[in-house]
């Protein structure tokens, strides 16, 4: 079992404080490693040490910061079944998207360093004679990044990647429930004698602590979490103190709705696949039905047929598994909790709803449940597990509808072959992603953004770059 500490200035050094995080592998519920309980001192030196290495880091010319972060995208290739083992071991992942997670992190590497020769600013006609306007993009400065448990290689590789080539330093905090993916990256970075002391900074332990003092630090200038809504906001009340930047992607409660114009195999398919993903524990997992009455008997079928046909298993022992453990005992209890209260509400369990039975590990079947109200808790709170609530809809209006009723705007789906109904729901939907006929998950080179309380800025591409810029306006006059 590894013993990890905290990586500060190009060193790895001991917490201030004295307590340990055990890391569960939810699986087999065995502890695999353990994490320093980070302190407030602890953050202090790390920011403290992306802040003295902030201005050379910024001054090292764009195609520069861009080899490194190319390099960091090899390094991890060249390391790609530990990476795959190791995530699959934290965090409980199939095999399938176990790789595919480290395959998605090598490309974003590769693809944010080609952005290095293409942050540009602009040149804007003056209202004077013999002057010029001159708008600067240059790096924010430090950044503190919160990685999730969910998907913490890919993640890590979305806020580290686009931090270094724009010229900012960072302080990671990995989840206390996965760290052990983002203490490998770290050797990788200690090993790379390109990347100077401070560029790169690791904190663990818990969000309440490190979390918060990292957004309500004076030298942070951009904090990046993606985790919940409550502990968005936690750190937006944070950074409130010193007028932070956040970058915020919180939760989401993503409508599917299928017309009686879909493909409902592929419709069964897709949604299957945007559900259980990860076992339901995505932002922009399908977390809500709504499917056309003329079509909803033959479509509950197909899709039963295919959650039953889900195998659940070890994903380490087993790499036919297609789906592995939740990341908890209070995940999984929760869940059970919410199904509990849907038939409590009048919801029929049409298949799953329990315990596999397994020996060991935090499990749950597959879940399909119908006859669920639109004003049902279950259909407007958050799951983040493997249990699809569905409800009817007689015209598309009505499902429009009911698919922006929601606090939440993240993602979003419709499943038609008519063009017309395709585009009208495309137009009305209130969410940062609408997928059609397709599963959900986003690309690198899109923009991955929510409205409402899904969060705040967003990530990927050009647009999910820029936030890790600030603008400069330069007016130069010159005489004649």
């Amino acid at each position: 079992m590894q013993t990890h500490q905290m990586y500060v200035n190009g060193e790895y050094i001991a917490s201030t404080g004295d307590e340990w995080i055990d890391i569960i592998n939810p699986a087999t519920e065995q502890v695999i490693s353990k994490i320093p309980k980070g302190t407030e001192q602890d953050v202090d030196k790390a920011v403290e040490a992306a802040h003295q290495a902030q201005q050379a880091w910024e001054l090292t010319p764009n195609i520069e910061r861009g080899k490194i972060v190319r390099k960091l995208g090899d390094k991890i290739a060249e390391n790609r079944d530990k990476f795959i083992d190791l995530l699959q071991e934290e965090q409980g992942k199939d095999y399938e998207l176990a790789s595919g997670e480290v395959d998605l992190a090598i490309d974003y590497f590769h693809y944010m360093s080609e952005w290095a020769r293409r942050i540009e600013g602009e040149i804007v006609p003056s209202d004077r004679p013999n002057e010029n306007i001159l708008v600067y993009k240059k790096p924010i400065g430090v950044v503190a990044g919160i990685i999730p448990w969910n998907f913490p290689v890919f993640i890590l590789a979305r806020k580290v990647a686009t931090a270094l080539v724009t010229g900012c330093t960072i302080v990671i905090k990995p989840s206390q429930q996965t760290p052990n993916t983002a203490m490998e990256f770290t050797k990788i970075v200690d090993a790379m004698e390109e990347i100077p002391a401070g560029v790169y900074n690791v904190v663990t332990g818990t969000g309440s602590e490190i979390g918060n003092a990292l957004a309500s630090h004076t030298k942070v200038q951009m904090i990046t979490m993606t985790g919940s809504l409550p502990a968005g906001t936690k750190v937006m009340e944070a950074a409130a103190k010193n007028i932070t930047k956040v970058n915020l992607e919180l939760g989401g409660k993503a409508p599917a709705i299928v017309t009686q114009h879909a493909d409902l195999d592929l419709a069964a398919q897709a949604i299957t696949t945007s559900r259980l993903a990860n076992g339901g524990q995505a932002c922009t997992n399908a977390e809500r039905l709504y499917v056309h009455e003329s079509v909803a008997e033959e479509f509950t079928q197909k899709l039963i047929e295919a959650f039953e046909a889900t195998k659940l298993g070890n994903p380490r022992e087993d790499k036919e598994a297609d789906m592995g453990p939740l990341i908890s005992q209070d995940r999984l209890e929760t869940v059970e909790g919410m199904v509990k209260d849907a038939v409590a509400q009048g919801a029929t369990v049409a298949t799953g709803g329990e315990r596999p039975g397994f020996d060991a590990g935090f499990f749950y079947k597959p879940t399909i449940l119908t006859n669920v109200s639109h004003d049902s808790d279950i259909m407007r709170e958050e799951i983040f597990g493997p249990v699809l609530p569905m409800t009817t809809y007689s015209t598309i209006e009505e499902a429009i509808e009911m698919a922006n009723d929601t606090v939440y705007g993240l993602s979003s789906s419709i499943y038609t072959d008519d063009l017309n109904e395709a585009m009208r729901v495309v137009n009305e939907m209130k969410f940062g992603e609408t997928y059609v006929n397709r599963e959900n998950f986003e690309a690198v080179q899109g923009y991955h953004a929510g409205m409402r309380q899904s969060g705040l800025g967003g990530a990927d591409g050009k647009h999910g770059m820029e936030d890790y810029l600030a603008t400069q306006v330069v007016y130069m006059q010159y005489k004649k």
